[in-house]
Protein backbone atom coordinates (compact mmCIF):
# COMPACT_ATOMS: atom_id res chain seq x y z
CA UNK A 1 0.00 0.00 0.00
CA UNK A 2 1.50 3.29 -0.69
CA UNK A 3 0.64 6.67 1.79
CA UNK A 4 2.02 9.61 1.94
CA UNK A 5 3.80 12.02 -0.55
CA UNK A 6 7.81 12.21 -1.59
CA UNK A 7 8.52 10.63 1.69
CA UNK A 8 7.76 7.21 0.14
CA UNK A 9 7.88 7.61 -3.53
CA UNK A 10 12.02 6.63 -3.47
CA UNK A 11 14.29 8.33 -6.04
CA UNK A 12 14.64 7.74 -9.61
CA UNK A 13 17.53 6.30 -11.26
CA UNK A 14 17.90 7.28 -15.29
CA UNK A 15 20.00 4.29 -16.05
CA UNK A 16 17.74 2.33 -18.74
CA UNK A 17 17.79 -0.85 -16.58
CA UNK A 18 15.35 0.81 -14.08
CA UNK A 19 12.93 2.50 -16.56
CA UNK A 20 10.26 0.61 -15.06
CA UNK A 21 10.67 1.71 -11.79
CA UNK A 22 11.14 5.35 -13.09
CA UNK A 23 7.89 5.16 -14.76
CA UNK A 24 6.10 3.64 -11.49
CA UNK A 25 7.97 6.69 -8.92
CA UNK A 26 6.27 9.52 -11.84
CA UNK A 27 2.96 7.74 -12.03
CA UNK A 28 2.73 7.55 -7.68
CA UNK A 29 4.48 11.02 -7.89
CA UNK A 30 1.43 12.44 -10.38
CA UNK A 31 -1.20 9.91 -8.30
CA UNK A 32 -0.92 11.20 -5.23
CA UNK A 33 -0.25 14.90 -5.45
CA UNK A 34 -3.40 15.08 -8.22
CA UNK A 35 -1.08 16.95 -10.48
CA UNK A 36 2.65 18.29 -10.41
CA UNK A 37 4.94 20.28 -12.39
CA UNK A 38 8.18 18.76 -14.42
CA UNK A 39 10.34 21.12 -12.76
CA UNK A 40 8.99 19.13 -9.67
CA UNK A 41 9.45 15.94 -10.45
CA UNK A 42 12.96 16.73 -11.54
CA UNK A 43 13.74 18.10 -7.65
CA UNK A 44 11.27 15.61 -5.93
CA UNK A 45 12.74 12.44 -8.32
CA UNK A 46 16.81 13.88 -8.71
CA UNK A 47 16.30 12.32 -11.97
CA UNK A 48 17.64 14.95 -14.89
CA UNK A 49 15.10 16.96 -17.22
CA UNK A 50 15.30 15.13 -20.23
CA UNK A 51 14.83 11.72 -18.22
CA UNK A 52 11.48 13.57 -16.95
CA UNK A 53 10.51 14.96 -20.18
CA UNK A 54 11.29 11.05 -21.51
CA UNK A 55 8.94 9.39 -18.56
CA UNK A 56 6.65 11.50 -19.11
CA UNK A 57 5.99 10.73 -22.59
CA UNK A 58 5.76 7.46 -22.06
CA UNK A 59 3.08 7.74 -19.44
CA UNK A 60 0.90 10.11 -21.80
CA UNK A 61 1.67 7.88 -24.66
CA UNK A 62 0.20 4.86 -22.63
CA UNK A 63 -2.82 7.33 -21.53
CA UNK A 64 -1.98 7.31 -18.12
CA UNK A 65 -1.18 10.99 -17.40
CA UNK A 66 -1.83 14.57 -19.40
CA UNK A 67 0.25 17.67 -19.64
CA UNK A 68 -1.49 20.71 -19.07
CA UNK A 69 -0.49 24.52 -19.43
CA UNK A 70 -0.01 25.94 -16.02
CA UNK A 71 -1.78 28.90 -14.83
CA UNK A 72 0.79 31.55 -15.81
CA UNK A 73 -0.62 35.10 -14.60
CA UNK A 74 1.37 34.81 -11.25
CA UNK A 75 4.56 33.39 -12.81
CA UNK A 76 8.14 34.86 -14.04
CA UNK A 77 9.23 33.32 -16.87
CA UNK A 78 7.85 29.98 -18.84
CA UNK A 79 6.50 27.77 -16.19
CA UNK A 80 6.99 24.20 -16.33
CA UNK A 81 4.09 21.49 -18.24
CA UNK A 82 2.00 20.11 -15.25
CA UNK A 83 1.40 16.60 -15.27
CA UNK A 84 -2.02 15.18 -14.26
CA UNK A 85 -3.35 11.64 -13.87
CA UNK A 86 -5.52 10.79 -17.09
CA UNK A 87 -8.90 11.26 -16.78
CA UNK A 88 -9.48 7.67 -18.71
CA UNK A 89 -7.95 5.42 -16.30
CA UNK A 90 -10.40 4.51 -13.34
CA UNK A 91 -10.86 1.57 -10.74
CA UNK A 92 -13.73 0.02 -9.27
CA UNK A 93 -14.50 0.45 -5.18
CA UNK A 94 -16.77 -1.87 -3.19
CA UNK A 95 -17.96 -2.04 0.54
CA UNK A 96 -20.05 -4.03 1.87
CA UNK A 97 -22.11 -2.59 5.11
CA UNK A 98 -25.12 -3.82 7.22
CA UNK A 99 -27.38 -1.61 5.64
CA UNK A 100 -25.93 -0.84 2.36
CA UNK A 101 -23.95 -1.94 -0.46
CA UNK A 102 -21.60 0.90 -1.81
CA UNK A 103 -20.06 0.51 -5.57
CA UNK A 104 -18.11 3.71 -7.12
CA UNK A 105 -16.09 4.51 -10.24
CA UNK A 106 -12.90 6.44 -8.73
CA UNK A 107 -10.55 8.06 -11.16
CA UNK A 108 -6.72 8.21 -10.70
CA UNK A 109 -5.93 11.28 -7.89
CA UNK A 110 -8.91 9.70 -5.75
CA UNK A 111 -11.49 11.41 -8.25
CA UNK A 112 -14.88 9.84 -7.37
CA UNK A 113 -16.39 9.66 -10.44
CA UNK A 114 -20.19 8.10 -9.09
CA UNK A 115 -21.07 6.15 -6.84
CA UNK A 116 -24.13 4.02 -6.23
CA UNK A 117 -25.75 2.55 -2.83
CA UNK A 118 -27.74 0.29 -2.58
CA UNK A 119 -29.64 -0.24 0.94
CA UNK A 120 -30.12 -3.62 2.16
CA UNK A 121 -33.46 -4.63 4.94
CA UNK A 122 -31.19 -7.24 6.32
CA UNK A 123 -27.51 -7.93 6.91
CA UNK A 124 -26.72 -9.76 3.48
CA UNK A 125 -24.76 -12.74 2.63
CA UNK A 126 -21.39 -12.75 1.28
CA UNK A 127 -23.40 -13.94 -2.28
CA UNK A 128 -25.56 -11.31 -1.81
CA UNK A 129 -23.09 -8.40 -1.55
CA UNK A 130 -21.14 -9.73 -4.37
CA UNK A 131 -24.66 -10.00 -6.68
CA UNK A 132 -25.62 -6.43 -5.55
CA UNK A 133 -22.07 -5.25 -6.32
CA UNK A 134 -22.26 -6.65 -9.51
CA UNK A 135 -25.66 -5.11 -10.58
CA UNK A 136 -24.27 -2.03 -9.41
CA UNK A 137 -21.33 -2.50 -11.57
CA UNK A 138 -23.81 -3.06 -14.38
CA UNK A 139 -25.14 0.33 -13.81
CA UNK A 140 -22.00 1.86 -14.60
CA UNK A 141 -21.56 0.35 -17.55
CA UNK A 142 -22.41 4.07 -19.59
CA UNK A 143 -19.10 5.18 -17.43
CA UNK A 144 -17.03 2.07 -17.53
CA UNK A 145 -17.36 2.38 -21.41
CA UNK A 146 -15.35 5.54 -21.39
CA UNK A 147 -12.69 4.36 -18.80
CA UNK A 148 -10.22 2.22 -18.57
CA UNK A 149 -10.94 -0.54 -15.64
CA UNK A 150 -7.44 -1.57 -14.29
CA UNK A 151 -8.86 -3.29 -11.06
CA UNK A 152 -11.48 -3.86 -8.11
CA UNK A 153 -10.77 -2.67 -4.54
CA UNK A 154 -13.32 -4.13 -1.88
CA UNK A 155 -13.50 -1.87 1.99
CA UNK A 156 -14.14 -4.96 4.20
CA UNK A 157 -15.54 -4.15 7.24
CA UNK A 158 -13.77 -7.01 9.52
CA UNK A 159 -10.80 -9.17 9.63
CA UNK A 160 -9.17 -9.43 6.09
CA UNK A 161 -6.28 -11.64 5.13
CA UNK A 162 -4.14 -9.43 3.14
CA UNK A 163 -2.15 -12.38 1.07
CA UNK A 164 -5.38 -13.75 -1.43
CA UNK A 165 -8.40 -11.09 0.15
CA UNK A 166 -10.47 -13.54 2.22
CA UNK A 167 -12.16 -12.40 5.03
CA UNK A 168 -11.44 -14.16 8.29
CA UNK A 169 -13.98 -12.42 10.06
CA UNK A 170 -16.38 -9.49 9.72
CA UNK A 171 -18.73 -10.41 13.00
CA UNK A 172 -21.73 -7.91 12.88
CA UNK A 173 -22.08 -9.40 9.17
CA UNK A 174 -21.36 -13.15 10.07
CA UNK A 175 -18.99 -13.87 7.45
CA UNK A 176 -16.64 -16.00 7.87
CA UNK A 177 -13.21 -17.45 6.29
CA UNK A 178 -15.30 -15.54 2.70
CA UNK A 179 -12.79 -15.61 -0.40
CA UNK A 180 -14.61 -12.27 -1.41
CA UNK A 181 -12.02 -10.92 -3.27
CA UNK A 182 -11.78 -14.17 -5.28
CA UNK A 183 -16.20 -14.30 -5.58
CA UNK A 184 -15.55 -10.64 -6.81
CA UNK A 185 -13.17 -11.35 -9.33
CA UNK A 186 -14.87 -14.16 -11.25
CA UNK A 187 -18.18 -11.86 -10.68
CA UNK A 188 -16.74 -9.01 -13.02
CA UNK A 189 -13.20 -10.57 -14.82
CA UNK A 190 -11.60 -8.17 -12.95
CA UNK A 191 -8.54 -8.47 -11.09
CA UNK A 192 -9.85 -8.18 -7.07
CA UNK A 193 -8.20 -7.22 -4.21
CA UNK A 194 -10.12 -6.43 -0.64
CA UNK A 195 -8.85 -4.96 2.92
CA UNK A 196 -10.19 -3.85 6.31
CA UNK A 197 -12.26 -1.00 5.41
CA UNK A 198 -10.47 1.32 8.39
CA UNK A 199 -7.06 0.67 7.13
CA UNK A 200 -8.14 1.56 3.73
CA UNK A 201 -9.88 4.86 5.51
CA UNK A 202 -6.65 5.42 6.75
CA UNK A 203 -4.17 5.41 3.63
CA UNK A 204 -6.85 8.07 1.69
CA UNK A 205 -6.57 10.52 4.42
CA UNK A 206 -3.34 10.12 4.38
CA UNK A 207 -2.30 9.90 0.79
CA UNK A 208 -5.28 12.40 -0.03
CA UNK A 209 -7.23 14.37 3.35
CA UNK A 210 -6.45 15.25 6.54
CA UNK A 211 -3.59 13.26 7.35
CA UNK A 212 -1.24 14.20 4.54
CA UNK A 213 2.41 15.19 5.09
CA UNK A 214 1.86 13.32 8.44
CA UNK A 215 4.03 10.71 9.31
CA UNK A 216 2.34 9.32 12.34
CA UNK A 217 -1.03 8.72 12.95
CA UNK A 218 -3.96 6.76 13.84
CA UNK A 219 -7.30 6.94 11.77
CA UNK A 220 -10.45 6.06 13.56
CA UNK A 221 -13.63 5.18 11.89
CA UNK A 222 -17.64 4.19 12.50
CA UNK A 223 -19.89 2.52 10.67
CA UNK A 224 -22.55 0.30 10.72
CA UNK A 225 -20.99 -2.49 11.19
CA UNK A 226 -18.76 -1.01 14.16
CA UNK A 227 -15.16 0.39 14.58
CA UNK A 228 -12.16 -0.22 12.86
CA UNK A 229 -8.93 1.68 13.08
CA UNK A 230 -5.80 2.06 11.24
CA UNK A 231 -1.90 3.11 11.90
CA UNK A 232 0.71 4.66 10.54
CA UNK A 233 3.98 5.01 12.19
CA UNK A 234 6.69 6.61 10.81
CA UNK A 235 5.19 7.68 7.74
CA UNK A 236 4.40 3.79 6.93
CA UNK A 237 1.15 1.63 7.55
CA UNK A 238 1.01 -1.00 10.08
CA UNK A 239 -0.68 -4.09 9.18
CA UNK A 240 0.70 -6.78 11.42
CA UNK A 241 1.46 -10.58 10.61
CA UNK A 242 -1.19 -11.00 8.58
CA UNK A 243 -3.07 -7.84 7.88
CA UNK A 244 -5.33 -8.01 11.25
CA UNK A 245 -3.77 -5.08 13.12
CA UNK A 246 -5.81 -1.14 14.11
CA UNK A 247 -8.68 -3.17 15.69
CA UNK A 248 -9.41 -0.18 17.90
CA UNK A 249 -12.30 -1.04 18.42
CA UNK A 250 -11.89 -3.84 20.71
CA UNK A 251 -9.77 -1.52 23.51
CA UNK A 252 -11.79 -2.59 26.85
CA UNK A 253 -13.50 0.68 28.03
CA UNK A 254 -16.17 -0.17 30.16
CA UNK A 255 -15.19 -3.38 32.49
CA UNK A 256 -19.16 -3.52 33.55
CA UNK A 257 -20.06 -3.32 30.04
CA UNK A 258 -21.95 -5.41 27.43
CA UNK A 259 -20.25 -8.84 25.91
CA UNK A 260 -18.32 -7.99 22.44
CA UNK A 261 -19.08 -11.05 19.71
CA UNK A 262 -15.15 -10.68 20.10
CA UNK A 263 -15.57 -12.46 23.48
CA UNK A 264 -14.81 -9.91 25.90
CA UNK A 265 -16.91 -7.35 27.47
CA UNK A 266 -17.04 -3.42 27.49
CA UNK A 267 -15.53 -2.57 24.14
CA UNK A 268 -15.52 0.20 22.21
CA UNK A 269 -17.36 -1.61 19.73
CA UNK A 270 -20.22 -1.94 22.19
CA UNK A 271 -20.75 1.43 23.50
CA UNK A 272 -19.92 3.32 20.93
CA UNK A 273 -22.86 2.93 18.62
CA UNK A 274 -24.26 4.18 15.06
CA UNK A 275 -27.27 2.83 15.38
CA UNK A 276 -28.36 4.35 18.53
CA UNK A 277 -27.72 7.80 17.46
CA UNK A 278 -29.49 6.76 14.08
CA UNK A 279 -32.68 6.65 16.92
CA UNK A 280 -32.21 9.71 18.26
CA UNK A 281 -32.99 11.72 15.34
CA UNK A 282 -35.56 9.63 14.21
CA UNK A 283 -33.46 7.80 10.87
CA UNK A 284 -33.41 4.21 9.98
CA UNK A 285 -31.21 4.64 7.35
CA UNK A 286 -28.69 7.59 5.97
CA UNK A 287 -25.17 7.88 5.39
CA UNK A 288 -23.09 9.67 7.72
CA UNK A 289 -23.01 13.20 6.03
CA UNK A 290 -27.20 13.09 6.40
CA UNK A 291 -26.37 11.85 10.01
CA UNK A 292 -23.83 14.39 10.78
CA UNK A 293 -27.06 16.90 9.78
CA UNK A 294 -29.47 15.55 11.62
CA UNK A 295 -27.42 15.45 14.20
CA UNK A 296 -26.66 19.05 14.23
CA UNK A 297 -29.95 19.91 13.22
CA UNK A 298 -31.55 18.66 16.33
CA UNK A 299 -29.11 19.02 19.63
CA UNK A 300 -31.53 18.19 21.91
CA UNK A 301 -30.61 17.61 25.71
CA UNK A 302 -31.45 13.54 24.84
CA UNK A 303 -28.84 13.85 21.91
CA UNK A 304 -26.21 16.19 23.70
CA UNK A 305 -26.13 13.30 26.67
CA UNK A 306 -25.66 10.25 24.28
CA UNK A 307 -23.05 12.23 22.01
CA UNK A 308 -21.71 12.80 25.50
CA UNK A 309 -21.67 9.50 26.63
CA UNK A 310 -20.23 8.06 22.88
CA UNK A 311 -17.24 10.42 23.47
CA UNK A 312 -16.49 9.73 26.90
CA UNK A 313 -16.24 5.98 25.90
CA UNK A 314 -13.99 6.90 22.68
CA UNK A 315 -11.81 9.17 24.59
CA UNK A 316 -10.76 6.19 26.84
CA UNK A 317 -9.98 4.30 23.83
CA UNK A 318 -8.01 7.18 22.08
CA UNK A 319 -6.33 8.07 25.49
CA UNK A 320 -5.15 4.33 25.11
CA UNK A 321 -4.08 4.93 21.84
CA UNK A 322 -2.27 8.20 22.73
CA UNK A 323 -0.58 6.54 25.64
CA UNK A 324 0.91 3.34 23.29
CA UNK A 325 1.47 4.82 19.81
CA UNK A 326 2.56 8.74 20.49
CA UNK A 327 0.36 9.76 17.46
CA UNK A 328 0.83 13.50 16.13
CA UNK A 329 -3.14 13.10 14.64
CA UNK A 330 -5.95 11.32 15.02
CA UNK A 331 -8.43 11.30 12.33
CA UNK A 332 -11.71 10.77 13.42
CA UNK A 333 -14.29 9.03 9.75
CA UNK A 334 -17.72 8.19 9.25
CA UNK A 335 -20.01 8.96 12.94
CA UNK A 336 -17.21 9.51 14.80
CA UNK A 337 -16.37 12.53 13.02
CA UNK A 338 -20.26 13.20 13.44
CA UNK A 339 -19.93 12.73 17.38
CA UNK A 340 -17.04 15.14 17.18
CA UNK A 341 -18.89 17.74 14.74
CA UNK A 342 -21.93 17.95 17.56
CA UNK A 343 -19.23 18.11 20.60
CA UNK A 344 -15.38 18.62 19.76
CA UNK A 345 -14.77 20.62 22.94
CA UNK A 346 -16.39 17.85 25.18
CA UNK A 347 -13.79 15.16 23.27
CA UNK A 348 -11.15 17.72 23.25
CA UNK A 349 -11.35 18.59 27.07
CA UNK A 350 -10.90 15.07 28.08
CA UNK A 351 -8.28 13.92 25.91
CA UNK A 352 -6.80 17.28 27.17
CA UNK A 353 -6.15 15.15 30.64
CA UNK A 354 -6.56 11.95 30.66
CA UNK A 355 -3.39 10.41 28.61
CA UNK A 356 -0.15 10.87 29.68
CA UNK A 357 0.78 14.80 29.80
CA UNK A 358 4.26 14.34 27.59
CA UNK A 359 2.09 11.85 24.84
CA UNK A 360 -0.90 14.43 24.55
CA UNK A 361 0.66 17.93 24.31
CA UNK A 362 1.17 17.40 20.74
CA UNK A 363 -1.63 15.46 19.41
CA UNK A 364 -4.34 16.88 17.39
CA UNK A 365 -7.82 15.60 16.54
CA UNK A 366 -9.20 16.12 13.54
CA UNK A 367 -12.47 15.07 11.26
CA UNK A 368 -11.39 12.95 8.07
CA UNK A 369 -11.96 15.51 5.53
CA UNK A 370 -12.69 12.79 2.45
CA UNK A 371 -16.41 12.22 3.74
CA UNK A 372 -18.76 9.71 2.45
CA UNK A 373 -16.42 8.99 -0.43
CA UNK A 374 -13.70 8.09 2.03
CA UNK A 375 -14.11 4.53 1.53
CA UNK A 376 -14.30 4.45 -2.07
CA UNK A 377 -11.15 6.40 -2.26
CA UNK A 378 -9.71 4.21 0.07
CA UNK A 379 -10.38 0.47 -1.61
CA UNK A 380 -9.71 2.29 -4.95
CA UNK A 381 -5.73 2.37 -3.87
CA UNK A 382 -6.14 -0.89 -4.37
CA UNK A 383 -7.81 -1.06 -7.84
CA UNK A 384 -4.63 1.08 -8.54
CA UNK A 385 -1.81 -0.83 -6.71
CA UNK A 386 -0.57 -2.75 -9.41
CA UNK A 387 -0.81 -0.16 -12.30
CA UNK A 388 0.72 2.39 -9.81
CA UNK A 389 3.79 -0.65 -9.12
CA UNK A 390 4.31 -1.13 -12.59
CA UNK A 391 3.27 1.23 -15.28
CA UNK A 392 4.78 -0.09 -18.32
CA UNK A 393 2.67 -3.69 -18.02
CA UNK A 394 -0.47 -1.73 -18.95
Amino acid sequence: MTTGDAPNAGRGNSSDHVRRHNLSVILGLVHRTRGVSRSQLTRQTGLNRSTIATLVAELVERELVLEIEPDASNQVGRPSPVVVPSRLVAGIAINPELDAIVVGLVGLGGNVIRRIRTATDHSPSVQEAVVIAAAAIEQLRPDLAEHRLVGVGIAVPGLVRAEDGVIRLAPHLGWVDEPIAAMVETATSVPTRAANDAQLGTMAESIFGAGRGVTDLIYVNGGASGIGGGIIAGGEPIGGGAGYAGELGHTLVNSDGLPCHCGATGCLDTEVRRERLLALVGLSDADDDALEAALLAAPSPVVIAEVHRQLDYLAVALRTAINILNPELIVLGGFLASLYAVAPDYLDRLLATQPLAASRESVRVVRAQLGSNLLMIGAAELAFEGLLADPASW
